[in-house]
């Protein structure tokens, strides 16, 4: 009992940190702006306003929908969608539209077939990726790779320049959720520098 306890815990730990962790530095991006620059115009400090309140709105919204993962006995999601591997275009629109810099090449044969969880796992590890560009890396290139079948499953890897950006709380927490959220599907993922860059590597077994 104890230990299912423990690992319940866990897995809300981990949806918490994945849903809220990237729409919080979304946040803290457009905040930084307003507090460090003095070259904005009245329009632009608007604007920028608008978007933390839109931000923290998403925010609150992602939250109620990890509060429906505990009142469903199934661990779905009761009042929002969890994402699949058919939200992975959608993600990165919104991180480019945001200010970042990414590339994503995806080669995945029969991608409109790949399985709900095994997409949803590849989904939040590229969020994870996103997330930790925009604060650690902020204007550089991110480039993601996506390739897979059903019989080799699912390869991802995220690839940006060593990052230079502020430490936030909990900075690699959400690694290590991650890397338990990919083992707990078959899958492995990795974070490591090669040279002047930073590395996220995953693989998830496509029937994951």
């Amino acid at each position: 009992m104890a230990q299912a306890r423990a690992n319940e815990r866990a897995r809300i730990a981990r949806e918490m940190h994945d849903v809220l962790a990237h729409r919080i530095s979304q946040v803290s991006m457009h905040a930084g702006a307003l507090a460090f620059r003095e070259d904005l115009t009245p329009e632009q400090v608007r604007e920028s306003a608008t978007v933390i309140r839109e931000k923290a709105h998403e925010a609150l919204t992602d939250l109620r929908g990890v509060l429906g993962v505990l009142r469903d006995g199934d661990g779905e999601l009761t009042l929002a969608p969890q994402p699949t591997y058919a939200d992975l275009g959608r993600l990165v629109e919104e991180a480019r539209e945001s200010g970042l810099n990414v590339q994503l090449h995806d080669d995945v044969a029969t991608a409109d077939d790949v399985p709900l969880a095994a997409g949803r796992t590849l989904y939040r590890i590229v969020q994870e990726g996103i997330t930790n560009a925009r604060k650690h890396a902020p204007g550089t290139l991110l480039s993601v790779e996506l390739t897979g079948s059903p019989e080799d499953g699912l390869d991802v890897v995220l690839r940006n320049p060593l990052g230079f950006g502020s430490q936030t709380p909990g900075a690699g927490l959400g690694l290590v959720g991650l890397s338990e959220r990919a083992e707990l599907r078959g899958g492995r993922l990795e974070a490591r520098r090669d040279g002047t860059s930073f590395v996220l590597h995953g693989w998830i077994p496509w029937a994951a």
